[in-house]
């Protein structure tokens, strides 16, 4: 038996890996009351869409630290991966590069787990290249899917053979994906799925047809907490005489409407209970649905905690003039088409060693 079918390969197979994820539209947002970690309790029907992120994960070599001839400087670099960065795509300039990056952390993580399983080159640095499509801050999961992105990347560039028991499974992953945020195990699932917990509980739901929508994206953004605070000063203010009020309810009519693929039946029961804390504090929100709704929308919501307005249309192309009529109406910063559901987190691209 040789030495590589004991601890696996001795160089790595790729040089590089490409991964994709899509970002997602919550067609139910339920939200509970806070818990003792600071995260809601909530019942959400996610939903991935075709807008993605792509994630490169590349190894190279010490030569920056070598050309500084310090061999104490090549020894830190080999040892500081992930350690350089490259941003592209939609709101480049917007996307932090240093460890608070969530495709930092996800890489760090799949690096931790290729160091415990002796992986030779886990302590070789890296160079992570984002290539962005998903709107920054809109309540999109674009952050989450740059995550699940660079988990699949680095489970692929670390732990090459599927068949090794090395390599983590599908539910470590999704372990990995909750530590690293809430959106993140949807966005290595994709399709529709019904999210409770803090989101992370996922049980896939049956959707059938494609669901076309037209986005506007508001470059104001707004801090998910502060949505969720605002949330919750809300119904502390709110009459004890109507405490449903603001609140979404059960999803089961819209996943029973889901099975039909009907979008008029869909649109009728989306529902968010961010959307109202979200326009008390970017009352142009208003606007924004209302333009949709005069442009011919089916439906309109606030996407997530927002500032993102997902506009759901009758088809492609009453999608694109939806998305036309509320720039020209000048109610959006950008706007773009999409569709739904779209596929789970997966490899499309492998550079090999030569």
């Amino acid at each position: 038996m040789t030495v590589s079918h004991i601890f696996g390969p001795q160089e790595p197979q790729y040089r590089s890996v490409t991964a994709s994820a899509h970002g997602k539209v919550n067609l139910h947002l339920g939200v509970g009351p806070a818990r003792e970690d600071g995260y809601h309790e909530l019942d959400t029907i996610f939903q991935a869409v075709s807008l993605k992120e792509e994630v490169t994960v590349a190894l190279r070599d010490a030569q920056g630290a070598q050309d500084a001839q310090d061999a104490e400087a090549a020894e830190e670099a080999i040892c500081a991966a992930p350690c350089t960065w490259s941003v592209s795509g939609f709101d480049s300039h917007l996307v932090p590069q240093d460890s608070s990056n969530l495709a930092w952390k996800a890489v760090a993580a799949i690096q931790e787990q290729a160091r415990n399983a002796h992986v030779p080159w886990a302590d070789q640095p890296v160079h992570i290249h984002i290539d962005k499509g998903i709107p920054v801050a809109g309540g999109m999961a674009g952050g989450s899917a740059d995550a699940a992105a660079a988990l699949v990347a680095a489970t692929e560039l670390y732990f090459p053979d599927p068949r090794s028991p090395r390599r983590p499974d599908g539910a470590q992953l999704s372990d990995i994906a909750a530590d690293l945020g809430a959106d993140v195990p949807f966005c290595l699932l994709g399709g529709t799925a019904r999210g409770t917990g803090k989101g992370e509980n996922l049980l896939p739901v049956i959707a059938t047809g494609t669901y076309h929508w037209a986005i506007a994206t508001d470059k104001r953004g707004l801090s998910t907490p502060e949505v969720f605070k605002q949330l919750d000063q809300q119904r502390a203010a709110a009459s004890e005489a109507s405490p449903k009020a603001a609140r979404a309810g059960s999803p089961e009519d819209l996943i029973a409407a889901l099975r039909t693929g009907n979008p008029e039946e869909v649109g009728k029961l989306l529902a968010n209970d961010l959307q109202a804390p979200a326009i008390s504090l970017l009352p142009s929100l208003r606007q924004t649905l209302k333009a949709a709704e005069e442009a011919g929308a089916l439906a309109a919501i606030v996407s997530g905690s927002g500032p993102t307005v997902a506009m759901l249309c009758a088809s492609a192309d009453d999608a694109v003039e939806v998305a036309t009529a509320v720039s020209v109406a000048g109610k959006a910063s950008s706007t773009m088409t999409t569709s739904s559901p779209a596929a789970a987190a997966g490899v499309i691209k492998k550079g090999r060693s030569t």
